[in-house]
């Protein structure tokens, strides 16, 4: 008898998620993982970004209260006492994954997995945490101290990715970091370059420049985030401007050097210049964490970049072999983590589950906060699709006259012919929690005439939705209509 019916293979937010649902299917379940629960979202990744942000973004209220008719004298942040709270933050929800796997009988196991046969794995010691670009990370490296040996009747694969390394001259000088070394920094920097204007490196570059660093972004492509509508990036790109952070587009890092001041940044394309820098911050890709698993030890096939291809179901080439979460490339968020991770977990349990990659919600938290799902205007056209499309200011909203927050706006892309939602974009306040009207919108098949006809409360931001709709039937009630 295998000591398991299923073993998960990292605790991340596909990994935690698959155990506990699966334990819930009534499985004896088995949890390897090196490091604190929770994987990089919790631990490197999305919560504590999100908590040093809502820091800046606190800032830069108080900051402007006198606009509220409010009176704050002396205002000053506290960086580390910004890096306290999350912290603080962190470890909450990591002992309360910790908690959840317990409480479910899951059996948590510490230690780096390695493969021994297709079912079967070797559990090794967590060594001393490396030392990381930026300071010392959780993360620990396996040593060869075999733990004990597991077996297992199904394997699920989650373990995650890490920031990826650019081919830079001088990359690897101190003072230069990815996304993991940020949280090492132990106070503002003055002058910061970030390379790369996605994600990850325009929600760095937003909360530095809340706190008063000089930033310059270095973008590749034509504008902010690329892989959102161009009308969103050039809007951030506008918004960024008046923050006085500097944006290069077109343009990439050629090398970084050691200076009499600091860094030297040597920049080319389209706007070639020299930059002086106290911390440049890469913020480009990320790799999968599918080395020294022994996968080929399993026969587990990858792809040339390193992920692991999947089925609909999740399954690897291997029978009884499942990956879930970044290993498998399909889409590097967290809750697309945990979504596979449930699918997984209901599949190898007996049971009907499938995920669509079309309804994908995605957020950036920069400010303006950004989010989206579905296709761009330009994916839709390229697609075959007769689109048009609706747009409304947040500017006309009652509740964000009030709320202080006007910049921004929702765009809907939706079928010319029928009215389908093919895409919603948005650039504005609450635009994370905005998106999901957009992500039921689509998994619903809903059109632009339900959307304009479901009663939203009000005044709330989440009357944009409404209006926006209303806009695309050419019925706008609270902007002027479109000239014909």
């Amino acid at each position: 008898m295998p000591d398991f019916e299923l073993l998960v293979i990292g605790g991340g937010p596909g990994g935690y998620v698959a155990a506990i649902r699966a334990a819930q299917r009534g499985l004896s379940v088995g949890l390897v993982e090196k490091e604190r629960p929770g994987g990089v979202c919790l631990n490197w990744g999305c919560i504590p970004t999100k908590a040093m942000l809502r820091s800046a973004e606190v800032f830069h209220t108080v900051t402007a209260a006198a606009d509220f008719g409010v009176h704050a004298d002396n205002v000053r942040f506290d960086f580390a006492a910004v890096r306290q709270r999350k912290d603080g933050i962190v470890k909450g929800l990591t002992d309360g994954v910790a908690g959840l796997l317990k409480a479910n009988g899951v059996t948590l196991i510490e230690g780096h997995a390695r493969f021994t046969g297709p079912t079967t794995v070797a559990v090794y010691e967590a060594g001393p945490s490396p030392v990381f670009a930026g300071g010392p990370r959780y993360a620990a490296a396996p040593t060869e101290v075999r733990v004990r040996e597991i077996s297992a009747r199904d394997v699920i694969v989650a373990t995650g990715s890490t920031p990826a390394r650019l081919p830079i001259p001088g990359a690897d000088l101190p003072g230069v970091i990815n996304s993991d070394g940020a949280f090492g920094l132990t106070e503002v920097p003055r002058r910061l370059v970030v390379v790369g204007g996605s994600a990850v490196g325009a929600e760095w570059a937003s909360l530095f420049a809340t706190f008063g660093t000089e930033v310059t972004v270095v973008e590749l492509q034509d504008r902010l985030v690329p892989l959102e509508d161009k009308e969103i990036g050039v809007a951030l790109g506008r918004s960024f401007g008046k923050r006085g952070i500097s944006v290069l587009t077109g343009s990439t890092v050629e090398a970084i050097a050691e200076s009499a001041s600091g860094l030297s940044v040597t920049v080319g394309g389209k706007q070639a210049r020299q930059l002086d820098a106290d911390v440049v911050l890469i913020g480009v890709g990320r790799r999968p964490n599918t080395a020294d698993l022994g996968l080929d030890i399993a026969g587990i096939d990858t792809d040339a970049r390193g992920f692991i291809p999947v089925d609909e179901q999740l399954r690897t080439s291997v029978e009884h072999v499942y990956a879930i979460g970044d290993v498998t490339g399909k889409a590097l968020l967290a809750h697309v983590a945990s979504h596979q991770g449930l699918t997984a977990a209901d599949v190898i349990a007996g049971h009907t589950a499938h995920i669509d990659y079309n309804v994908i919600p995605a957020a950036t938290f920069t400010h303006p906060e950004i989010a989206s799902v579905g296709f761009t205007e330009d994916a839709a056209r390229a697609a075959g699709h007769e689109v048009i499309t609706a747009k409304f200011p947040f500017a006309a909203l009652g509740r964000s006259q009030t709320f202080g927050d006007t910049e921004g706006f929702m765009k809907i892309v939706a079928g010319a012919k029928h009215r389908e939602v093919l895409g919603v974009h948005i650039i504005g306040p609450s635009a994370s929690d905005l998106i999901t009207e957009g992500a039921l919108a689509m998994a619903l098949e809903a059109t632009l005439d339900e959307l304009a006809d479901t009663i939203h409360a009000h005044p709330t931001l989440g009357e944009i939705g409404m209006e926006a709709a209303l806009v695309g039937l050419g019925l706008p009630v609270h902007i002027a209509p479109r000239k014909r």
